[in-house]
């Protein structure tokens, strides 16, 4: 009986021992904020982690070959990173070669920042608040609190399709995120909820003020990225693709003006980071929109229709031929085919009910609403002249897209099928930094002079839509507003 009741004793006392433990990992202190944090992972697996997912994101996304602007980019990013809550970690920062407009952090130190985004920055302070916001999630441990609480697992379950796109409340970033092999970084780009996203912005501008930059660069950059929303939203009713400071906040939240105001500002005699000479010589070239460095399979046999404003993506080695208002795409051994029209929406009705009352196919099989991109739509299958056909249709804007798919080797019809599924679901509108026309373009500084206009400028621009838009866009004087004489401005060439 005694040796009964003193084994059960050494159970319970081990037992105790580590619910202590537990506690200890999961209630571990937050080292940017001081506070308690439900997180069951050491400081020692999240580095790991961080190289392994670091690992990926190096496999599956085209890093820039240009050793100036990542070294540049680092040493900003390091600056940051010294004065930060964790300035023991060893901190990376890496230039994804994208035109998509985007930042993200893995945990352990790893910071990214694409071109796409760089692009529309209009000083070395402006960088300095993107990355420093990228660093608050690293010192809060954003990520690492979202495994801790499951939500880690529950974005690995929606990134296998365009339900990824979807659940960021954004369009072109949905293809970013599909298209990275780590569901880290997958996390990173979706955003980690407004709480994180004010908290990382907060500590951010921290960072940006003790590193000698103005904080208020944080609010211009919520400005600048907020216009462009507006922009995008008013010619293709899109949505924002930056997760954090672009999405979360609009340029006037109250809460983000009052959590910069908290941080403080910086004295006169300690602001010695105010001259943008180095960043103008950094960023001078920058290619912007599609670069042909990084074109492969997909950027080869993306369709852009620019009329339209709308892309999608073709399977690779068919062969391509348009009109105005159409797309047709066939394979090279003729087995499949897939057609794009358009027409003007005549009165407001659901995807399916189209398909049944406007194109006269009452029946489908294998159907299923389509959802990608904030476009909403339906697909199905039917018979015609003994063909089976993909048949879909998607709204955006004011206009109906339909797809007509057919497949005449019936051997292949699953595998035909599918990849007329997947340029399908490829189909989304044309984003305001892949509107420049022609070959690769680069940004170039200019200085203005007397008598300067937006609209001269866009007269000679090779940007092809919405040129003194997109323009003003890239130097923030977006909606109105014009450069003094002599100050720098960004051109298209």
């Amino acid at each position: 009986m005694n040796k009964t009741h003193s084994a059960m004793r050494r159970v319970r006392a081990v037992s105790l021992v580590l619910a202590g433990l537990f506690v200890l990992e999961s209630c571990a202190v937050n080292p940017a904020t001081g506070q308690g944090n439900l997180v069951m992972m050491t400081e020692k697996r999240e580095l790991e982690i961080g190289l392994e997912e670091h690992n990926k994101v190096l496999q599956t996304m085209p890093v820039m070959q240009d050793p100036e602007l990542n070294a540049y980019v680092n040493e900003v990013g390091q600056r940051l990173a010294a004065v930060s809550h964790r300035p023991d970690l060893p901190f990376t920062f890496t230039v994804i070669d994208s035109p998509e407009i985007n930042a993200f952090a893995l945990p352990g130190g790893y910071v990214y920042i694409n071109r796409g985004l760089m692009a529309y920055l209009n000083s070395e302070a402006e960088l300095a608040a993107v990355l420093g916001h990228e660093i608050g999630h690293i010192t809060a441990r954003h990520a690492v609190q979202q495994q801790s609480s499951g939500r880690l697992a529950n974005i690995a379950t929606g990134v296998g399709g365009i339900v990824a796109a979807v659940a960021t409340g954004s369009g072109y970033i949905g293809s970013q995120i599909m298209d990275i092999g780590s569901v880290w970084a997958q996390a990173g780009l979706s955003g980690f909820g407004r709480e994180h996203e004010l908290e990382a912005d907060t500590l951010g501008a921290e960072y940006v003020l003790k590193a000698g930059y103005d904080p208020q660069a944080v609010i211009k950059v919520v400005t600048v990225l907020k216009n462009q929303e507006d922009f995008n939203t008013k010619v293709a009713n899109q949505q924002p693709s930056y997760h954090g400071l672009f999405a979360t906040h609009p340029r006037n939240d109250t809460r983000l003006q009052e959590a910069i105001a908290s941080v403080g500002a910086l004295p006169e005699s300690q602001a010695t980071l105010l001259d943008d000479t180095r960043f103008r010589t950094e960023m001078d070239g920058l290619v912007v929109g599609e670069s042909q460095a990084t074109t492969g399979t997909e950027a080869r046999n993306r369709y852009y229709q620019t009329l339209l404003g709308y892309t999608m993506v073709f399977p690779d080695g068919w062969t391509l031929s348009e009109t105005p208002t159409t797309v047709s795409g066939s394979s090279a051994e003729g087995t499949a085919s897939l057609r794009v029209e358009v027409q003007r929406m005549q009165e407001n009705k659901e995807p399916r009910l189209y398909i049944r009352d406007n194109l006269g196919i009452a029946t489908l099989q294998k159907s299923e609403p389509l959802e990608q991109f904030r476009l909403q739509g339906y697909t199905g299958t039917a018979e015609k002249d003994g063909l089976l056909q993909r048949i879909a249709v998607i709204y955006m804007g004011p206009r109906v897209f339909t797809f007509t798919g057919e497949i005449s080797d019936a051997t292949q019809a699953e595998a035909l099928d599918a990849q007329l599924m997947t340029a399908i679901r490829s189909f989304r509108a044309i984003q305001t930094n892949e509107r420049f026309a022609g070959n690769e373009s680069r940004l170039r500084y200019v200085q203005v002079g007397e008598g300067f206009s937006w609209a001269a400028l866009a007269r000679i621009s090779p940007v092809g839509n919405y040129p003194e838009e997109t323009l003003r866009l890239l130097n923030g004087y977006y909606p109105t507003g014009n450069p003094e004489a002599g100050s720098w401005i960004k051109i298209v060439e």
